[in-house]
């Protein structure tokens, strides 16, 4: 069972779409004992930091997202997903993010001709050995919506880059942590295998 949290941050239903195509079974929610019982999580998200971080107290969800990887269950961050899992971003002088990586999220610069937000398809450059990108093609291509972007701190977590107007951590793997800034669930083939990928991997 892989549970998709629920914080009101939109795009639960792609994600679960997806997973479905793939064979998986799923269930949404913000319940904290069906999100520590699953055997995989899913942190997905669009919108803003600070309300997004706003949603995920009010719903009693940090602690529960923090005990969960203190108990080695693979989670996968997506988009906003990603970003809320490292510790501050430009976009919200609110509330921090979980803190549960190192690393800030900054604007995309602006630049000649560089529409923000980034809204298409890019290719990655994937380290060797990635967990997420096992098996698939080399530079490969997928779907990017976003204004901001990942700098961590530790740049041995990251396992595939893209260049737009800056060097985008695009996807971070570290232990039972995984998160990519682009939207697996909107990448085509490369995308469901991605998912895939996660899916099988073991606690």
């Amino acid at each position: 069972m892989i549970a998709i949290v629920d914080y009101d941050a939109g795009n639960l239903k792609s994600v679960e779409k997806a997973l479905h195509y793939l064979g998986e079974e799923t269930v949404i929610t913000r319940e904290r004992d069906a999100i520590l019982c699953a055997d995989k999580i899913i942190l997905p998200g669009v919108g803003a930091f600070g309300d997004a971080m706003r949603n995920l107290e009010a719903f009693g969800l940090t602690d529960v997202l923090k005990e969960a990887v203190g108990e080695n269950i693979p989670l996968l961050g997506i988009c906003l997903g990603l970003q809320l899992l490292f510790e501050r971003s430009e976009e919200s002088s609110g509330p921090l993010g979980l803190g549960i990586l190192k690393g800030e999220i900054v604007r995309i610069p602006k630049g000649e001709g560089r529409k923000i937000p980034h809204m298409g398809w890019n290719s990655l450059k994937v380290t060797e050995g990635s967990v997420l990108f096992h098996g698939l093609e080399k530079d490969p291509y997928v779907y990017f919506v976003h204004s901001y972007y990942l700098k961590a701190a530790d740049e041995s977590i990251v396992t595939a880059t893209t260049e737009y107007g800056a060097h985008i951590h695009a996807t971070v793997e570290s232990g039972n942590l995984f998160a990519c800034q682009f939207h697996p669930e909107k990448s085509g083939r490369t995308g469901l295998a991605i998912l895939k990928n996660f899916a099988a991997i073991k606690k």
